[in-house]
């Protein structure tokens, strides 16, 4: 049996790291750093349209619907580059997240007219309200005191055209919607890494923005986090890779007593210990990305399992990089900020390690 991408997929992995290595290198994330609000958001309208034109935010939209047409088994390795790149714009949220809930809820009204707006019009989607019970996991939609629903900790809301928000009540259960930016009020909130833009979102609840409630919308809400679970994995993977490979080519630089301290045994052993871990995330990674494509029964197991791994894998090459760069690795000055934040935030979004591993654990003994 042949476990290896396909040449078509290993191309698309290679065109869209060409792209981010030149729309997305590190002198743009200080740029965009530096930058007001303003001008943060005309370098995210840039960069996203780049993308689009690529075809990534539509990648897993079926060819009837005007997307590519194909799977997650393709999207794993874009998100994995997306990773290595520290993308600031919410492509996980956009084509991982939004784009298939939408294309699976389709014959409903509102979202056709969502995911027209994703392909057509190349609108970004933020994500948010996604505590699903059995991933206790996300953060939830609450009643804010002017009436208007409140969830905390959205993703690229303040750059996003239309917010895909889920709520639930006693009385109907969940309810899945695609609200338009203009329709909603977004407070900026405080976070780790400037390339992972976090808000506050009140928004109101509509009839007219209703994908889907009951047992409709708590299946898609569940099948959502899963799907968060696994491309959150994948950008770790890729920052993991970038990590390592920053550290390596600094340890053949950075001479002490004479020598690289590449030649170092200690040093030696932090990097392969770092690449050891990440060698094992990855695999797992891909494995959660071809239970999605093929709508394997194990999927949630697969999932926590990739996000598990790919978090402690990202973890230590954060570790290994920083004690490996020494002093500077700390400064501002030094690139390898950038994406130790990003990691940092990364391996505890949609659920750290140890909650994933609960989550393993209770599949195992559930069968």
């Amino acid at each position: 049996m042949d476990f290896g991408f396909s040449d078509q997929q290993d191309e698309l992995r290679q065109g869209v790291r060409t792209v981010l290595d030149a729309e997305c290198n590190v002198d743009e994330l200080r740029a965009f750093e530096l930058a007001d609000e303003l001008g943060r958001a005309e370098q995210s309208a840039n960069r996203w349209a780049v993308l689009a034109e690529l075809g990534a935010p539509a990648l897993v939209v079926p060819e009837a619907d005007g997307g590519l047409g194909l799977g997650d088994v393709d999207l794993v390795g874009v998100l994995e580059e997306a990773g290595r790149a520290c993308l600031p714009e919410p492509l996980l949220e956009t084509a991982a997240l939004a784009a298939p809930t939408l294309a699976a809820l389709a014959p409903e009204p509102s979202a056709v007219a969502a995911l027209a707006a994703l392909v057509r019009d190349d609108a970004i989607f933020a994500v948010g309200g996604f505590d699903v019970g059995a991933h206790g996991v996300g953060s939830p939609s609450e009643v804010a005191a002017d009436g208007m629903l409140r969830t905390p900790r959205v993703v690229g809301a303040r750059d996003a055209d239309l917010l895909l928000l889920a709520c639930r009540d006693d009385d109907s259960g969940w309810q899945l919607h695609a609200v338009p930016a203009a329709s909603c009020r977004i407070d900026p909130t405080p976070a780790l890494s400037s390339t992972r833009d976090l808000s506050t979102v009140h928004w109101p609840l509509a009839s007219e923005t209703l994908l889907a409630y009951g047992v409709a919308a708590e299946a898609a809400a569940a099948l959502l986090a899963d799907r968060a679970a696994a491309g959150t994995a994948a950008l770790l993977v890729g920052l993991a890779d970038r990590m390592v490979a920053m550290s390596a080519a600094y340890a053949k630089e950075r001479h002490q007593f004479g020598k690289p301290i590449g030649s170092f045994q200690a040093v030696k052993h932090h990097l392969a210990d770092a690449r050891v871990a990440l060698e094992f995330a990855r695999p797992a990674t891909y494995r959660a990305a071809w239970s999605l494509a093929t709508a394997q029964p194990t999927l949630s197991h697969d999932a926590s399992m990739a996000k598990a791994m790919a978090s402690d894998a990202a973890d230590l090459a954060a570790r290994v990089a920083l004690q490996v760069h020494g002093a500077i690795g700390y400064t501002w000055e030094c690139d390898l900020h950038f994406f130790l934040k990003r990691t940092w935030a990364l391996s505890r979004a949609w659920g750290d390690a140890a909650t994933h591993r609960r989550l393993v654990l209770r599949h195992a003994l559930t069968g």
